[in-house]
């Protein structure tokens, strides 16, 4: 495995991306400087905590494909990992959660309030490094922004006619999760000066495996005893959140299940989670999950096919492979 969590990435590749990605943070620690020290301390609070940094690693390696020395590039790669600590502070105040990538969540340290101001002035960082990139940036960042403010609005108001449970869930995820995934890798290629048939099947990629990426952590929410986000295992479960697997055991509708299914039609308490997770990590639709998911892995890398051969398709394909393995 790689030193950016892609396994056997190319030497030349992974050194240049590794100096991206350390241009990427520094970028990121000193675009969110400002003159008032709480403003500083509560934007940084997650940007400390780490995290995987999957977009702005998907940015970097889309823009393979053209000509990576623009410095654009790294702007665009920060400003999509922007965006995405900006959401974790609005979500974490929706879902009242109480820890995020293995720290208390700033709704709990602070208050509600200056969460969600937290994530208004990091979306208004975002808006100004933008601004500096040229118009299509920033028209392609504000059609994302549609897309996730319109998949948090479709989670809260629940299912539309005509959808199955299922089928809503998985546009919600497409938008909340597949969008800026999927602009990560247009920005990439787009500011490379990647061919147009390049920076679209890019853009196709990347909102696939956005979905994969989100199926994968509704997996390790009930099959890990450790989350890879931080969180705590069982965290979706307890807040009522639907996930691939509880909906594949609900719209199953078994017999055998009908007491399990009344418990994940709602919250689920503390004295039931352990017996909740343990029911669902031995039953069936786990496996079902497990091979949606390396469904979508293939039609992911089938996207990658009329892209020019090299250490970057190959790095995106073994990416593809790393985000559904993590989950297993």
């Amino acid at each position: 495995m790689s030193k950016i969590g892609i396994p056997n990435l190319d030497k030349g590749l992974e050194a240049s991306l590794i100096a991206d990605m350390q241009k990427v943070e520094d970028l990121l620690r000193s675009h969110i400087k400002g003159d008032y020290p709480l403003v500083i301390d509560t934007s940084r609070h997650l940007v400390e905590a780490g995290g995987k940094r999957l977009r702005p690693l998907l940015t970097l390696i889309a823009a393979q494909f053209g000509d990576a020395s623009n410095h654009d590039i790294i702007k665009a790669a920060v400003c999509c990992e922007l965006t995405h600590l900006a959401t974790l502070y609005h979500d974490d105040v929706m879902d009242d959660a109480v820890l995020r990538r293995g720290v208390i969540s700033a709704n709990k340290k602070w208050n509600n309030a200056v969460a969600i101001l937290t994530g208004d002035y990091l979306f208004s960082k975002v808006s100004d490094m933008l601004a500096d990139i040229g118009p299509e940036a920033v028209k392609l960042q504000a059609k994302t922004f549609e897309r996730l403010v319109i998949g948090q609005i479709k989670e809260t108001q629940g299912k539309s006619d005509g959808l199955t449970q299922i089928e809503h869930y998985l546009k919600v995820v497409s938008d909340k999760t597949g969008s800026l995934i999927a602009t990560s890798a247009r920005f990439g290629a787009l500011l490379s000066g990647a061919k147009p048939e390049v920076v679209d099947l890019l853009t196709k990629f990347g909102e696939k495996i956005g979905t994969a990426f989100q199926i994968a952590d509704d997996l390790l929410d009930i099959s890990s005893s450790q989350t890879a986000s931080g969180k705590m295992p069982g965290t979706d479960l307890k807040e009522g959140i639907p996930t691939l697997v509880t909906l594949f055991v609900i719209s199953a509708n078994d017999p055998a299940d009908k007491d399990l299914i009344v418990k994940l039609s709602g919250p689920i308490s503390e004295e039931d989670l352990s017996q909740v997770i343990n029911a669902l990590r031995g039953h069936k639709a786990l496996t079902q999950v497990q091979e949606y998911l390396a469904n979508l892995a293939v039609e992911a890398n089938a996207l990658l096919t009329d892209l020019p051969e090299g250490a970057a398709k190959t790095a995106l394909t073994n990416l593809t492979l790393a985000l559904v393995n993590r989950s297993t």
